[in-house]
C-alpha cells in the first residue's frame, strides 16, 4: 500500500507542470539579483496581523514589540528592549523605540502599540486572534516611549505573544478587513492577488536597513505534487515541499535541499463527541497499535521524529522521558477485547452492533498529512479499527472538528504554553477534558520560575499518557529546496505551518543576497 504512493509522485514529477494564474516573474533572479519568487502552499486568509496573519512573528511587513531570534529566544524590536514583568506577574512593560516609522511615512508610537491591542479585545473588531490573548485584559499608554499591559492571572509565556504585527492608529478607524497592509517591517505591499500571488517590495525607511532582496514575490500552489513540478521547471527561486518531493527536486542541477528540525507535531486528533474515538479504550488501543519508528522511516523518509506526546524534544527542558506511548500491538488488541469491541467474520470490530469505524480527515493537497493518515488506518484496521480517510478543503474540515478525527499540525517551539493550552486544556475542539492535565497546563501557564514551570509540563506528560487525547505520531523534519544562487539562510526551528511568509525558511529574507 505504501509503496504505490512514492510511483505516483515521481510520475507527477517528472511530467510537465500546469501552470496557472499569470507567468511568474524573474524567477532566478534579475540581473542584479535583487528579486526573488517563493512557493507557499498555504494563502493567508488576510495581511491584517489581527486577523492571524504572522502570528509567530518574522511577519515580513509588520513588527512586534519583539522578535524571535534564531536561537528561539526573544529579542527587542518596536520595544528598545524586552517587557519586564511586574512582581506579581499581573503587568508587563515596554519601553519603546524611537525614531521609528511606519512604510507609509508616518511615525510610530506608543498611541500605534494601544490602538491595535485595544482592536484586539474589543469584541466588536472582529479579531480572529483575540481568543489567543484570553488573558490579556487591557494595555495603556504611561509616557511617550512606555506601555503597559495587564493581565487577568500571571502568564509566563506572554512575552512571545507581543511579536504581534503593529498597525498605524490611524488606519484602525474601519473594518478589519478593510485595513491596508502598512507596517515597520522589512517590506511593504505591491499587490494581493488572491489565488495567486502576494508581491512584496523592500521599505526603504526600515529601522534595519532595506533588504538586499528588494522585490519579494510569493505564489501560492497549494498542491505539494505541483509545487515541485514548478520548482524543478525553474519557476521558483525557493519552496518548502514534503520530504520525498524535495529530495527529487533538490538533485537537480543548480538546486539545495536544506532540512532541519521543527517543532511541528503531527497527531491524529480524537473527538469525544464521535461514539467511538470518543471511548477511551479506542484512544489507548489505538495509541498502543500505532508503529510511529516506522511511519517516520517508511513514510517521512527518516525526517522525522517518533513521537507520542505533545511536547516537542525541541524544547528538551519539558520533556518527560519516562513519559511515553510504546508500539504494542497485542496491548491494543487486548484493551478493545476487554472494552468489548469484538472481531466480526471481515476481521474489523463492533459493539453492540455499532462498527469500530470512523472517518479522518486532512487537508487535500498535503502530502506528508496523506502518507501520514494512510499509514495510521493501516496500523488501525490491523487492530480492527476501520478509519476512513477524507482529503478535504478547510472550509470543509473546521466544522467537522468536534465529531471527526484530523490529522492536526501544530506545536511551538518557543514555549509549551503556545501550543499546549488551546490543543488540550478544556474547551479545545475535540471535547477533550482531564482535570489534572488541566491544573498542570495552568501551572505551567501561571509560574514564572523556569524549574517550577519545568516541572508542571512533565507532569502534564504523566497524566497525559494515562489518558490521551489524540494519537501524536511524529515530529516532521521540515525540508526546502533553494536554487544555489543564494544565501542567508540560517538554521532554525520551526514552528508548525512555517513559510516564506512568517517563520520558517525565509524568515530571515530582509539579510539574503545573491551568490
Amino acid at each position: 500500500m505504501r509503496a504505490l504512493l512514492i510511483p505516483s509522485a515521481l510520475a507527477l514529477l517528472v511530467g510537465v507542470a500546469g501552470c496557472t494564474g499569470s507567468p511568474t516573474p524573474n524567477a532566478g533572479g534579475t540581473d542584479d539579483n535583487s528579486s526573488m519568487v517563493l512557493a507557499q502552499a498555504v494563502e493567508p486568509t488576510s495581511l491584517n496581523p489581527l486577523l492571524g496573519y504572522g502570528a509567530n512573528g518574522a511577519a515580513k511587513i509588520y513588527d512586534g514589540l519583539v522578535a524571535h531570534s534564531a536561537d528561539l529566544t526573544l529579542a527587542p524590536a518596536l520595544a528598545e528592549q524586552l517587557p519586564t514583568p511586574s512582581a506579581d506577574g499581573l503587568s508587563w512593560t515596554a519601553t519603546l523605540r524611537e525614531g521609528v516609522k511606519f512604510s507609509d511615512g508616518s511615525t510610530f508610537g506608543p498611541e500605534d502599540v494601544v490602538a491595535t491591542y485595544r482592536a484586539l479585545l474589543d469584541p466588536a473588531t472582529g479579531s480572529t486572534v483575540r481568543a489567543d490573548f484570553a488573558g490579556l485584559q487591557g494595555v495603556e499608554q504611561l509616557d511617550d516611549r512606555t506601555v503597559r499591559f495587564a493581565l487577568e492571572k500571571p502568564w509566563a509565556a506572554f512575552p512571545h505573544k507581543l511579536v504581534l504585527g503593529i498597525l498605524p492608529s490611524e488606519a484602525l478607524g474601519v473594518p478589519l478587513d478593510q485595513v491596508k497592509p502598512v507596517g515597520t517591517g522589512p517590506y511593504q505591499v505591491v499587490e494581493h492577488k488572491r489565488g495567486d500571488r502576494l508581491q512584496l517590495t523592500a521599505n526603504p525607511g526600515f529601522r534595519g536597513g532595506a533588504p538586499g532582496v528588494r522585490e519579494l514575490t510569493v505564489v501560492f500552489v497549494p498542491d505539494d505534487n505541483t509545487r515541485a513540478q514548478r520548482m524543478q521547471a525553474g519557476d521558483f527561486d525557493g519552496a518548502e515541499l514534503p520530504p520525498r518531493l524535495a529530495s527529487l527536486a533538490g538533485a537537480a542541477s543548480g538546486m539545495r535541499l536544506i532540512t532541519h528540525r521543527s517543532a511541528d507535531l503531527r497527531a491524529v486528533t480524537l473527538p469525544t463527541g464521535n461514539p467511538v474515538t470518543g471511548d477511551p479504550a479506542i484512544r489507548a488501543a489505538l495509541n498502543a497499535a500505532v508503529n510511529r519508528e516506522a511511519l517516520v522511516q517508511s513514510l517521512l523518509g527518516g525526517k522525522g521524529a517518533a513521537a507520542s506526546t505533545p511536547v516537542p524534544e525541541t524544547t528538551p527542558e519539558h520533556v518527560d522521558t519516562t513519559a511515553s506511548i510504546r508500539h504494542d500491538k497485542a496491548r491494543a488488541e487486548q484493551l478493545l477485547d476487554q472494552a468489548g469491541w469484538a472481531r466480526g467474520a471481515d476481521g474489523m470490530r463492533s459493539r453492540d452492533g455499532a462498527p469500530a469505524r470512523f472517518t479522518l480527515m486532512y487537508p487535500i493537497g498535503d502530502v506528508v498529512r496523506n502518507d501520514l493518515a494512510t499509514g495510521f488506518a493501516a496500523d488501525a484496521r490491523a487492530v480492527g479499527v476501520d478509519v476512513q480517510l477524507a482529503g478535504l478543503a478547510w472550509d470543509s474540515i473546521r466544522p467537522r472538528l468536534g465529531q471527526d478525527a484530523l490529522l492536526w499540525a501544530g506545536g511551538s517551539p518557543f514555549d509549551p504554553d503556545l501550543a499546549l493550552t488551546a490543543a488540550l486544556r478544556t474547551g479545545n475542539p475535540w471535547g477533550y477534558s482531564d482535570p489534572v492535565v488541566d491544573a498542570a497546563l495552568d501551572t505551567g501557564r501561571a509560574q514564572l520560575d523556569p524549574a517550577q514551570r519545568a516541572t508542571a509540563y512533565r507532569q502534564f506528560q504523566r497524566a497525559y499518557v494515562e489518558a490521551p487525547a489524540m494519537v501524536v505520531l511524529a515530529l516532521v523534519q521540515h525540508t526546502y529546496v533553494v536554487r544555489d544562487n543564494w544565501n542567508g539562510y540560517q538554521q532554525v526551528v520551526d514552528t508548525a505551518g512555517a513559510g516564506p511568509l512568517s517563520w520558517g525558511p525565509w524568515w530571515n529574507i530582509e539579510k539574503w543576497g545573491s551568490k
